[in-house]
């Protein structure tokens, strides 16, 4: 057998064809260097991912663990310059389709973080992957969002009691008939400008209920979802923080005009969509009387419940979702709100009860 034969067979037709092309305009020697190289790149991920499963089995063995599940960098910057998570001294962290799981303690409990990504497909495939890869007993989800109630302000933290997803969409041309099923309706030419002028060719929009498939249900049997509940147990230990301390500066010279504070029990949304649009923003409020929106929390919340895990939201408010004149406030305040998120995790995770130490 040739050696591009040989490759062929280990690394399949795609990557063979491009070397047999490449090997008309290079010497032999070049040409195994390449192939050497190329074998050794695809072989090595089978390894590594052996090597991650091995030393979660071990670190299993130490469990339960408490899932931390974040969003972006600011988010995960802002959680580790607290200085309360202590990394594992032998396994600090495990490296696994392109995550990174970090181990560690936090109050002295055992932890482990992931930041997944923003968008519901991350939030979901990370939260899955740590239900299913390693021994957790519950999942905290935090981050920040953006702020649709007026009775709030940026810097504030929000732990909501419910999430609705809402990107889940059935999008009419103008004569389509309304679906008596859809949880509510947009009518987008009810925006123009002038009120009722002319008509609008992007119709309307019905908001479909979830498919919520559970442990606890039938096989294959979905149930029509519009609420997916965080925890109950979990948000009544986060009602009795007290008062939690909140940032109100970024720095000496940008401040929050009041002081940020912490609310429990009111209801968010989620939608592969950045919300920074006045009218969106009071329609979502109007319309699903939520308090904050974000890309994520549905996705961790409904993932968590489908496996039986309890959860909890918590999110610190960056922005107004485009109430604001100008440009969007997270790039000023999305890091202050970061901390403050960070702050109420610490708090919550001091008053957990029932974790190994």
């Amino acid at each position: 057998m040739e050696v591009l034969d040989l490759l062929n067979l280990h690394l399949g037709p795609p990557l063979s064809l491009r070397l047999t092309m490449a090997a008309k305009h290079v010497k032999p020697c070049l040409l195994l260097v390449l192939i050497f190289s190329a074998y050794v790149c695809v072989s090595a991920e089978p390894n590594n991912r052996k090597k991650s499963l091995n030393i979660i089995k071990q670190l299993n063995r130490r469990g339960p663990y408490i899932g931390l599940i974040t969003v972006i960098r600011t988010e995960e910057n802002a959680f580790f310059a607290t200085g309360s998570f202590r990394p594992d001294p032998k396994y600090p962290f495990v490296d696994l389709s392109g995550r990174r799981f970090r181990i560690g303690k936090v109050h002295g409990k055992k932890v482990i973080f992931v930041r997944c990504g923003v968008g519901m497909v991350n939030a979901a495939a990370a939260t899955q992957q740590m239900l299913d890869l390693f021994d957790v007993e519950g999942i905290i989800h935090f981050g920040i969002a953006g702020n649709v109630n007026n009775s709030m302000s940026i810097g504030d933290v929000t732990i909501p009691s419910q999430v609705a997803h809402t990107g889940i969409w059935d999008w009419l041309n103008p004569q389509g008939t309304v679906d008596q099923d859809d949880v509510a309706q947009l009518d987008i030419g009810s925006y123009n400008v002038p009120t009722g002028s002319g008509s609008n060719l992007l119709g309307h929009i019905g908001y479909r209920k979830e498919q919520f498939f559970s442990k606890s249900g039938e096989p294959n049997i979905a149930q029509s979802l519009v609420w997916a509940k965080t925890s109950p147990q979990w948000l009544q230990l986060a009602s009795n923080f007290g008062e939690l301390i909140l940032e109100q500066c970024v720095n000496s010279s940008l401040c929050l005009p009041q002081k940020p504070k912490l609310v429990v029990g009111l209801r968010a949304s989620t939608a592969n969509i950045f919300v920074d649009n006045a009218a969106y923003r009071d329609f979502l409020f109007q319309t699903f009387h939520i308090s904050s929106v974000d890309m994520e929390s549905a996705a961790v919340v409904m993932t968590s419940l489908s496996n039986g895990f309890p959860l909890i939201v918590i999110r610190g408010l960056s922005d107004l979702a485009g109430r604001q004149r100008g440009e969007n406030a997270i790039k000023a305040f999305g890091s202050l709100a970061a901390v403050n998120a960070a702050k109420a995790v610490l708090a919550f995770i001091a008053r957990l009860p029932g974790y190994a130490r």
